[in-house]
């Protein structure tokens, strides 16, 4: 086995992250493609909605419920499945809703928190929400046993504290200092009573009252309240969520492209990898620009060349353009070369390291998919 074919056919889990950009959601349906053409039931669950990323699968669009990617869908293109794919889209909220169903201390207090302004809020939009919710579907699709493979396309960051943290960071926020002042201040009536708390914080809540109303600040009480609730529950699940990607039968693939800026976040985000505990296995470098050999004809034998295939145009023009456009070509692949260099030379030889040259199409069907998968597995 080559490339990354070995690490799909030993681990249950594989993570692709990275910025946003570079390929990495495709690079999770490739590996999951080869995964499931090799004989392997492989769930892809990807944060991505894109209509690209659907037809790319043969589907109509990404949905939030499991879809199957069938096997006359493969023939189509010439490829055998010997397993089975299936993909779907993740849903934050929705995940965010079954944890509140799961953990809440009754149908009152469940009924409460889903109902709640804040908490919708949250649920689809506070920063950080999504990060940990990835990580939440994904905790939970490996506990229920059915999959051979897990890929997880993660949501694009430029910060790994954002995915690295989210559980730690999750818990944090629900007990703070801040969380405890308005629960104090709404015990008894269900509502405000701010002679609960004390000088300072009633202070502060009177002047916050003043531009908000006390009903938003009432909402917002609730909304911790009923987190409150949860919270046992809740700070068990996100340690468990946080040691899972610690297990010997997670892989994360980096995936970069060679762009100066992509590289750096990449070198981050690996260093982050290494300091959290977790395993950095391999790294994917998209779109490297191969450096073409310049001709070695003589200028006379090219221009004989040109008037003799297009005697319609000014040959000597059409060699001058050609050798321009030949030349930024050779000068993007010199600077790939020194950027995909440059993150081996950090990242260690101990780390698989796999470069996808830059192709004349972008992928949009499973043939596409196929086509990436042979130069990630081989």
């Amino acid at each position: 086995m080559g490339g990354l074919a070995e690490l799909l056919a030993t681990r249950r889990v594989v993570v692709t992250v990275g910025s946003g950009g570079v390929g990495k959601t495709t690079t999770a349906a490739a590996l999951a493609t080869y995964a499931a053409m090799e004989g392997r039931r492989v769930l892809c669950l990807t944060i991505d909605p894109a209509r690209r990323l659907a037809n790319s699968l043969g589907l109509e669009e990404m949905t939030l419920d499991e879809q199957a990617i069938t096997a006359e869908r493969f023939a189509q293109h010439g490829l055998e499945l010997k397993g089975e794919l299936y993909a779907m889209m993740l849903d934050t909220k929705r995940t965010f809703d079954d944890l509140v169903r799961r953990y809440a201390s009754s149908p009152e207090v469940r009924d409460r928190i889903l109902g709640n302004k804040i908490y919708r809020y949250v649920a689809t939009s506070l920063a950080g929400t999504q990060e940990y919710m990835a990580m939440e579907k994904l905790h939970a699709v490996r506990a229920e046993g059915d999959w051979d493979l897990i890929v997880l396309d993660t949501p694009p960051t430029s910060n790994a504290l954002d995915f690295l943290d989210a559980p730690e960071r999750m818990v944090d926020a629900i007990d703070s200092p801040a969380m405890r002042w308005f629960i104090q201040a709404f015990e008894g009536a269900g509502k405000f009573s701010f002679g609960l708390v004390g000088k300072g914080a009633a202070f502060l809540l009177r002047g916050l009252s003043r531009f908000t109303g006390t009903a938003f600040l009432e909402q917002i009480a609730e909304f911790i309240g009923g987190i409150n609730d949860l919270f046992g529950g809740f700070r068990e699940r996100a340690a468990a969520v946080s040691g899972a990607l610690r297990s010997p039968d997670v892989a994360f693939v980096v995936v970069t492209s060679p762009a100066p800026m992509a590289v750096r976040e990449a070198i981050f985000f690996s260093d982050r990898l290494k300091e959290a505990g977790m395993h950095r296995d391999a790294f994917v470098v998209n779109r490297v620009h191969q450096l073409l050999a310049e001709p070695s004809a003589p200028r006379e034998a090219l221009l004989a060349a040109f008037e003799q295939a297009c005697p319609e145009l000014d040959a000597p023009s059409v060699l001058e353009r050609t050798r321009r456009a030949l030349e930024d070509e050779r000068l993007r692949a010199v600077a790939d070369r020194i950027e995909s260099d440059r993150l081996r030379a950090h990242v260690g030889h101990d780390v698989l390291f796999v470069e996808v040259p830059a192709l004349e199409e972008d992928v949009h069907d499973l043939g596409g998919l196929a086509e990436i998968a042979r130069y990630l597995t081989t």
